[in-house]
């Protein structure tokens, strides 16, 4: 569906279910060079069984109307106004990769409004080489190849999203042309990347979260590595928030690599 948030049109997929504002509602926010289609199967399932889903594409993505976030704060911000836009008071947010630090942001924002907070391949400082930003602003098939191959522990990953045999890295490398393409003012590639690297707010963030927090991460990761997300993990023990630690034995494209373990993780912790 669409809605008209900060005067733009954002598409929202929805799970194959209409929208219903009295449902317990999960945001699902996508990395760089993505957009709600990485989500399939865990916001079709979600959808089914009794939650609102709202697997939105980011501003200047795919069929979504605005100006690209420019940094995570720009991310966290259009979140928030997502929410008024749907008449959304309370949801979880998900966030995978660089969406993971756009929903640590909004929910330090939004507080109580946030029920849960799921943190998808995150680390912090989500630190990007500077020959892969490079890559990604004058050599973006290159830097889309390179991504992909640190992302992926397997090139078809049994079952995958999309069933056995899945060519995931191809998949992934359609998807990434198809985003790059979708906004011909700005490269949404290196402006991704650059934000992710820009972001210096992530351990007051975590400790002004109001919720449970899952971290959901890639045992093989290459890309945001698993051992990357434990300085932020250990702030959010210390700060006496509720921690769960998933590690799945997969890259950093945990939804198609590992969907079904990626999914009763995230359903599990919701309904906790």
């Amino acid at each position: 569906m669409y809605l008209q948030v900060k005067g733009d049109k954002t598409y929202c997929y929805t799970g194959g279910k209409p929208f219903d504002a009295t449902k317990p509602t999960v945001v699902l926010v996508h990395g760089v060079l993505h957009d709600h289609s990485v989500w399939i199967l865990q916001s079709r399932y979600l959808a089914h069984h009794g939650w609102n889903v709202l697997a939105v594409d980011l501003p200047g993505h795919c069929k979504s109307e605005g100006e690209a976030p420019s940094s995570v704060e720009q991310g966290a911000s259009f979140v928030t106004a997502l929410l008024a836009a749907a008449g959304v008071q309370r949801a979880a947010l998900v966030g995978h990769s660089w969406g993971s630090l756009i929903a640590l942001e909004a929910a330090a924002q939004l507080k109580e409004r946030v029920s849960h907070l799921v943190l998808v391949g995150t680390a912090y400082p989500m630190k990007v080489s500077p020959a892969l930003l490079d890559a990604a602003l004058n050599e973006p098939m290159k830097a889309l190849k390179m991504i992909n191959v640190f992302s992926r522990s397997t090139l078809a990953a049994p079952p995958s999203a999309l069933g056995p045999g899945t060519w995931v890295y191809g998949a992934n490398m359609a998807l990434g042309r198809r985003v790059l393409a979708s906004n011909g003012k700005v490269n949404v590639f290196h402006r991704g990347f650059k934000a992710c690297d820009s972001y210096a707010n992530g351990e007051a963030a975590i400790t002004q979260i109001s919720c449970p927090v899952l971290f959901l991460l890639g045992a093989q990761d290459q890309m945001t590595q698993a051992k990357a997300a434990q300085p932020l993990i250990a702030k959010a023990r210390a700060s006496g928030k509720t921690v769960q630690v998933v590690n799945v034995p997969v890259g950093h494209h945990q939804m198609t690599e590992a969907p079904e373990e990626t999914l009763f993780a995230m359903r599990d912790f919701l309904l906790t």
